[in-house]
């Protein structure tokens, strides 16, 4: 068995995603652990995480790496901000922005024991709370069900650097359960146009029904 590197801190094991584990033998959601040439690493399942099931359908700009700061918006109880951990490493840091009380216990216990894991209790429409606590950074996620996904987005932009990525999970039953998926998909990407361009378009439908997972560039 070894690990090869897909990404930056993104490693295939027998054709299953992993990270390695920044707190060993620590496990976040019940992910299975394994130690290979003295490495602990964590599966990452791709249904569990919106960004695994993209990169196993074939991401290209996956560019979350070692020591860069990322805004996760929509962090729930620390599944995939868990591995965006492992991958920025401890000179790294992710904010995570969480509305719900119940998803913000859980994921203060995995704050606790990741240091470069920040977590914000708050409202990702309400940036103005949180935004001399987030410096600029490299990447935002977003991963929030909300009808306004693209002005979410949007109004975070500006904690974004100049020609940084967003990565969002487009979910197009929480937008509008009246159109077509790919109507609500054309129109989240002219709603926030004039502040991004477009990377990259990814159909995770087989992880996640009805999901399209978007890379975009800053303008």
């Amino acid at each position: 068995m070894d690990a090869k590197e897909l990404f930056d801190g993104v490693f295939s094991i027998e054709g299953k995603l992993a990270t390695v584990n920044m707190v060993p033998r620590r496990k976040v959601y019940g992910e299975e652990l394994v130690e290979i040439d003295g490495r602990e690493y964590r599966m990452w399942n791709p249904y569990r995480s919106k960004l695994a099931a993209a990169i196993m359908m074939g991401l290209k700009s996956m560019r979350i790496a070692e020591g860069d700061s990322v805004l996760y918006l929509g962090a729930s109880t620390g599944t995939t901000s868990s591995h965006v951990s492992d991958i920025v490493g401890e000179n790294g840091a992710v904010y995570c922005v969480e509305i719900s009380e119940r998803s913000m216990r859980d994921l203060l216990k995995v704050c606790e024991a990741r240091k470069n894991m920040l977590p914000i209790f708050g409202d990702a429409r309400r940036v103005e709370d949180y935004a001399d606590d987030v410096k600029k950074v490299d990447a935002i996620y977003e991963d929030v069900a909300a009808p306004d996904q693209a002005d979410i987005l949007i109004r975070n932009s500006t904690l974004l650097k100049k020609r940084g990525l967003a990565y969002i999970a487009i979910k197009s039953q929480s937008i509008d359960i009246s159109k077509r998926p790919k109507e609500v998909f054309e129109g989240f990407l002219e709603r926030v146009s004039g502040h991004f361009t477009v990377v990259e378009t990814i159909d995770i439908g087989r992880y996640d029904k009805k999901h399209l997972f978007v890379v975009l560039k800053k303008a």
